[in-house]
């Protein structure tokens, strides 16, 4: 019987043992590589004796922190211009009238198109020689394609957001939408009885409600675009440019001597990516506890 018992409790960790194997093999030995070669030891190359000059080098490289903030802003950015769209999609989308099904359906279509294939048709679509220049010059608000404002390659970053934006708005305002069907009107309903206007019942009524799922779906997407590098890198420009991407250049470059320094990049990114997490967690806790 206490086997049986045993046999019961060990039933699903025996079950999930081949996947987590398999996350801890890949992910910690990559972690534990990172971080040996970030400190120096780099056996392949000759190096062999544990520093932290990579890190000192990197700290004080005069583009880190232009790179830093970069990166932050456009996580921010994408983030709170993702979580307000997403938020204003779902309130419009949460009612039924006619064509809202296929309303919703084209609603999530970015969800499962992969960020690269996005990438290319926001170049298609907003570059100098796009389709909104042309469709500008044809229009007569432009006489050349080059009069268009530059969007893609441009310091502010105005492609990659809304690369980011089209993809996240949809991934935030799914759960949102959920959210909002799932409570149903009633509660609203009930502020309205007691003389709650629209604004007074979307602040007290129903953002209280969605703010779980807000902030839930937004760390997420904050996590994800500060450590991306492929948007960034095929959209943004040369310089300044992300840490991701810093970090990848350096990891791709022929001279395996800048490995360890993009190892230094990389970790210093992850224990940044960790921190701001941690705090965006627990201002996510007051806000909702409040």
């Amino acid at each position: 019987m206490n086997r049986l018992k045993l046999m019961e409790k060990l039933r699903v960790p025996m079950m999930l043992f081949p996947a987590i194997a398999i996350i801890v093999v890949l992910f910690g030995g990559g972690m534990i590589s990172g971080v040996g070669q970030s400190v120096g030891y780099f056996p392949v190359i000759g190096l062999n004796d544990f520093t932290l000059d990579y890190y000192r080098d990197v700290l004080t490289d005069d583009g880190f922190m232009t790179s830093l903030w970069l990166t932050f802003r456009l996580a921010f950015l994408s983030t709170l211009f993702a979580s307000v769209l997403a938020v204003a999609f779902a309130l419009v989308l949460r009612h039924a009238f006619r064509g809202s099904r296929l309303l919703t359906l084209i609603y999530q279509v970015p969800i499962p198109i992969p960020h690269l294939v996005v990438a290319t048709g926001i170049v298609l679509l907003v570059s100098q020689s796009g389709l909104l220049s042309r469709g500008s010059v044809a229009l007569g608000l432009t006489q050349t394609p080059r009069d268009f404002p530059v969007m893609v390659f441009d310091p502010a970053g105005v492609a990659i957001q809304l690369t980011f934006l089209w993809k996240e708005v949809p991934f935030i305002g799914v759960v949102v939408l959920a959210v909002l069907k799932s409570v149903g009107p009633q509660y609203e309903e009930i502020a309205r009885t007691l003389g709650a206007n629209s604004w007074q019942r979307f602040r007290y009524v129903l953002f209280p409600l969605m703010l779980p799922g807000i902030l839930s779906t937004s760390i997420i997407v904050f996590a994800f675009v500060f450590a991306n590098y492929e948007i960034p890198l095929l959209l943004g420009v040369r310089h300044p440019t992300t840490l991701p991407v810093m970090a990848f250049r350096n990891y791709q470059d022929p001279d395996l001597a800048l490995r360890p320094q993009a190892m230094a990049i990389s970790m210093i990114l992850a224990v940044v990516a960790i921190i701001l997490l941690v705090a965006y967690k627990r201002l996510a806790k007051y806000a909702v506890e409040s």
